[in-house]
């Protein structure tokens, strides 16, 4: 197994005191664990309140200074921290797959986005206008601008420990901001590593500070992160629930936030589909990342003319998955990320059973030989909805490798099915007929009531240039992409008079 420790020394993150070694104790830590072998990687130590204010209070001082700094300067600093992860972006990934437990190309496709979302802020930190629009007053003129906002808190889960704080800092940093980041306490030596890399890039360029890293539980930091009204943005991926608890204090304080929580996605698949191009997309979107990420899919929908077909098929390919060391070449499915999450699966499969669902294929813990078998692997799971597709636990996101399979008559009937769920993230039909698909992203809303909504493509793999997030439970927020940017900045409408005259809008007199 890789040594994190040396993983560091070629990522030139060693100064970070937090991270403790392997083999040492350490008083008020958390232990990363490999969720392959269940072998620790390290300890690493966690902040405290003090820490946190301190963070603060120096990190306002850091935006004033970082906020004069021209857009197109800013954008010359992204642009370096991208190419330096451009230069790690192996190592890194590889990290992250010891950590997380994604498998290799995942890990190193995660750095990768990192290094595209860098390269998009770049163009963005010169984009970053407003619109000039005319005055009804002679000699006034009218224009907005916008500006930098001041600290972001992003707070990110375990499965994306690198790319979705890339979707925030870069767009942040160009924007003027200071990112100050929580990450997921399961993936703590993936955010030091990353957070260091920018770090230290910026401070190398004469900006130090514009990249914070605070790890902490959430009784200690994540509740005063939230309820801060020194930072003015929140945005947190993660579960429906947590979203609710950061939603619900931001408002409190009347700040802003930005959420992208959990989906439940489904896939049609009409009769007319390109059957081969469909099984594949499904596959991928539905056991990729063994089934924990957000977009995964977690129902198919099935024509029933073709349900028998595709299903013989699907079972098939998923009892030829490979299944073992992420790190490993050729490796398909990784682990789930510890114990709790190999329970949740457990359960999701027997209230699937207990509801009438058939499981066609998989359904329990996998037993992997030598180191490989105290890691927390399972079997990605196919489970047939009963007749009546009445099935509950469907509507639950378990984040593991469960797929549900549904069946249909008319389309209008599985766009009802797809929009069923409480959360709205991502969704996808198959279909070589242009009036089914543009039923599907009907310009009207009367289609997917999903965020993200594709033809002929999984539900799994978004890129870059698009906002990414969902509706409904998913909490309607955007990240990355297209305009996405505004919300890391405020919007100001500046009204000039240049003329020598007092006039007032609406034709109103004061004489």
């Amino acid at each position: 197994m890789p040594d994190p420790a040396s993983i560091f020394r070629s990522l030139g993150v060693t100064d970070d005191p937090r991270f403790v070694a392997p083999s040492s104790s350490a008083a008020g830590s958390v232990t990363s664990r490999s969720p392959a072998t269940g072998d620790s990687l390290g300890h690493v130590k966690l902040d405290d309140a003090a820490t946190y204010d301190r963070l603060i209070t120096e990190s306002h001082q850091t935006f004033l200074r970082w906020r004069e700094v021209p857009a197109p300067i800013r954008g010359q600093v992204v642009r370096a921290i991208g190419e330096e992860f451009r230069t790690h972006r192996d190592t890194l990934g590889e990290l992250i797959s010891l950590e997380m437990g994604k498998v290799r190309a995942e890990g190193i496709g995660e750095v990768q986005e990192t290094i595209d979302i860098a390269d998009f802020a770049v163009g963005l930190s010169r984009q970053l206008h407003g619109i000039t629009m005319p005055s009804e007053r002679p000699e006034h003129r009218m224009y907005e601008q916008w500006l930098p906002l001041g600290l972001v808190g992003v707070i990110s889960a375990f499965n994306f420990p690198n790319a979705v704080w890339a979707w925030n800092a870069m767009l942040a940093a160009v924007c003027g901001d200071v990112t100050i980041w929580k990450p997921s306490l399961l993936t703590p030596l993936t955010s030091i590593a990353t957070n260091g890399i920018a770090e230290r890039v910026a401070a190398s360029m004469g900006h130090p500070g514009i990249f914070r890293l605070v790890l902490g539980t959430d009784d200690v930091i994540g509740e005063r992160l939230i309820a801060d009204k020194r930072v003015p943005l929140i945005s947190a991926t993660g579960s429906c629930r947590m979203g609710r608890r950061v939603g619900q204090v931001v408002a409190s304080r009347l700040g802003r936030s930005l959420l992208e929580l959990g989906g439940n996605n489904a896939v049609i698949v009409h009769e007319d589909a390109n059957i081969d191009l469909a099984l594949r997309s499904v596959l991928f979107s539905a056991v990729g990342t063994a089934g924990q990420r957000c977009t995964t899919t977690r129902r198919v929908i099935l024509h029933e003319s073709i349900a028998e077909q595709f299903l013989q098929r699907l079972v098939a390919a998923y009892k030829s998955i490979r299944l073992g060391d992420p790190l490993k070449e050729g490796t398909l499915v990784g682990p789930l990320i510890n114990e709790r999450a190999v329970e949740s699966y457990l359960h999701a499969i027997a209230m699937a059973k207990e509801q009438g669902g058939k499981v066609l294929v998989g359904g329990e813990r996998a037993s992997l030989p030598g180191a490989l078998s105290k890691g927390h692997f399972v079997l990605p799971t196919l489970v047939r909805a009963p007749s009546g597709n009445q099935l509950p636990i469907a509507s639950e996101e378990t984040f593991a490798p469960i797929l549900y399979a549904f069946t249909y008559r008319e389309l209008e009937g599985a766009i009802a099915m797809n929009n069923s769920v409480d959360q709205g993230l991502s969704s996808a039909i198959f279909s070589e007929a242009v009036r089914n698909t543009d039923r599907f992203v009907s310009p009207s809303g009367s289609g997917s009531d999903c965020g993200l909504a594709y033809v002929n493509l999984g539900t799994s793999g978004a890129e870059i240039g698009g906002a990414f997030g969902g509706e409904k439970d998913t909490g309607g927020g955007r990240e990355s992409g297209s305009d996405s940017w505004k919300a890391y900045m405020r919007r100001q409408t500046c009204t000039v008079n240049f003329g020598g005259k007092f006039d007032l809008a609406q034709g109103i007199r004061f004489e």
